[in-house]
């Protein structure tokens, strides 16, 4: 078990690796997408996220989006250490609303196939963005993902930053809990850089084992 655990990291940095090839294919053929990543110096433990969203034209309907994160225990004690990585393509119907496949591997829930439909909303001061993941694998599991922020600007280069995330993953079959957090951000932004407050906030398991991270993150915007 612990072997297993040993080997999260490389192939964390493999994934990401290949989610940075896949951004360069995106991004030469479409104009539309998001690129952000950011590090949070918890007082418990190390995280990392990467937002990826990428339309293959900048006319087309098909869309790539991940939202890959890892947790590493700062004494390293593996089994504190969780990574999530959702990659999925969607097919956009209208009005912010779309139907999306893919794949979501995680520490807790494992590999399985995923569809669901999702709404996306962006502007100058707003984004939501909104996923239902059916899990297509042998404990019905769902998950249910949000990512909102407002970012008013003060003014050219400046603005605030807020975010609220959180996910809801539960197995239907067997009536429990894989994994619930909540994210929260507060800062400044900028131009492309963001900095400020963290909070993430997770209960995992069936025996829904609590863990709370405080701290300071530092966000890039690629695009």
């Amino acid at each position: 078990m612990k072997k297993a655990k040993y080997t999260l990291l490389p192939r964390f940095i493999s994934l990401i690796l290949l989610l940075v090839i896949c951004y360069q294919d995106i991004s030469a053929q479409g104009s539309q997408s998001r690129t952000l990543a950011e590090t949070f110096f918890g007082h418990e433990a190390l995280f990392f996220q990467l937002v990826v969203k990428k339309a293959f034209s900048p006319t087309g309907k098909l869309n790539f989006f991940t939202v890959a994160t890892y947790t590493a225990d700062y004494e390293n004690d593996v089994s504190k250490n969780n990574i999530v990585i959702p990659v999925q393509l969607s097919y956009d119907l209208g009005k912010g609303f779309g139907i999306m496949g893919g794949t979501d591997i995680g520490s807790i829930s494992g590999f399985s196939a995923i569809v669901g439909p999702q709404f996306n909303y962006s502007s100058k001061k707003f984004l939501a963005i909104t996923v239902a993941s059916f899990f297509l694998n042998s404990d019905n599991d769902f998950k249910l993902f949000g990512l909102y922020e407002y970012k008013p600007t003060f003014n050219e280069n400046w603005g605030l930053y807020t975010r609220i995330q959180f996910v809801l993953n539960q197995s239907w079959r067997l009536g429990i809990n894989n994994q619930q957090y909540l994210y929260l951000r507060l800062g400044l932004k900028n131009n492309q850089f963001v900095y400020g407050l963290a909070t993430n906030l997770e209960r995992s398991g069936p025996l829904k084992e609590r863990n709370e991270n405080y701290g300071l993150f530092v966000r890039w915007e690629f695009d």
